[in-house]
């Protein structure tokens, strides 16, 4: 069986490189044709979207991978959502749209659905929705979102796969007390002040900055929180890096999802900054509201379990 396997990959983001490893490990009898921002070795570009794609991609390489394929899987992340852009919704739908041209099967695997302010974005999850064979999602919120946008479109509720992953961890520092802390890129003035309210009060021997994405934005305010701070900013590249930084610490502050993603997978004590209700980080915050640390963490890998199995399950139908 070939898929095609699409999501925001080569983004040189840690949490879409992690669902990325996650899809191409768990499933190995699947031959994958990774589409890519940035392709390596054996991976396509995505679709073009504009000028400079159209000239600058061998995009006929990706049609040649479409007229191939069994089926296409959005593979994980918030791929239909404009909290950020809604370039983006417009981007998946048609990779979505070419897929119908090539009668080449949709699955939305392990997705986060919305929210939406602009009517585009929401018009161009309806109808991949709609449309789809498989769909599963990440969270409660997401759910909600599906429902309302196909209602007749059945429907799985997992979580995100990535908090599966097993990866060998260092043994944790536990001699000193360290607050890490995760920002994106355009954090806001009051996740700068949290972090510097609890700097103050935390009474720690030591402060890290951990930066997941390479970017310039993330570089940047990476460098103004060291100076802030005076704290030590490491860029992570991967997830099993991740684990082991955020795996010495007694805090963790977070407007990262798989920041705070990691945290709760090692029982480290999280604060997580939400600004957009109905969000990935604010349908985490109900979750671990809910329930203790523990029990939250055998939840999200039975969820997991659960996604991964209807998963497989439709993928194999189609062989």
């Amino acid at each position: 069986m070939r898929f095609l396997l699409v999501g925001n990959y080569g983004a040189r983001n840690v949490g879409d490189d992690a669902l990325k490893h996650y899809f191409l490990t768990r499933f190995p009898e699947i031959e994958w044709a990774v589409l890519s921002a940035r392709p390596g070795s054996g991976e396509y570009p995505r679709l073009p979207l504009g000028m400079r794609s159209l000239l600058a991609t061998p995009w006929w390489k990706t049609l040649s991978a479409y007229a191939h394929a069994d089926g296409l899987v959005f593979g994980g992340g918030s791929l239909f959502t404009d909290s950020e852009s809604a370039f983006a919704c417009v981007l998946w739908a048609l990779h979505a749209w070419v897929a119908r041209l090539f009668r080449v099967p949709v699955h939305l695997a392990f997705q986060g659905i919305g929210p939406f302010r602009s009517w585009l974005a929401r018009a161009c999850a309806r109808s991949v929705l709609r449309r789809a064979r498989f769909v599963s999602v990440r969270d409660a919120l997401s759910a909600s979102t599906v429902r309302s946008l196909a209602p007749n479109t059945k429907m799985i509720q997992s979580f995100d796969p990535v908090f599966s992953l097993n990866v060998e961890q260092k043994g944790p520092d536990r001699s000193q007390k360290i607050f890490s802390i995760i920002p994106r890129g355009n954090s806001q003035e009051s996740f700068i002040r949290r972090a510097e309210e609890l700097a103050t009060e935390g009474g720690f021997s030591g402060m890290q900055i951990l930066t997941l994405e390479a970017s310039a934005a993330d570089r940047s305010m990476g460098e103004r929180l060291q100076r802030a701070l005076a704290a030590t900013v490491h860029p992570v590249s991967d997830w099993g890096e991740l684990l082991n930084r955020v795996a010495g610490s007694t805090l963790v502050l977070t407007e990262r999802f798989h920041g705070a993603l990691a945290a709760v997978r090692l029982g480290v004590p999280v604060e997580i900054i939400a600004h957009t209700p109905g969000d990935k980080l604010d349908a985490l915050q109900r979750r671990l509201r809910e329930s203790s640390a523990s029990e939250i963490s055998t939840q999200f890998l039975s969820e997991v379990r659960v996604g991964e199995q209807a998963l497989r399950s439709a993928l194999q139908s189609q062989s």
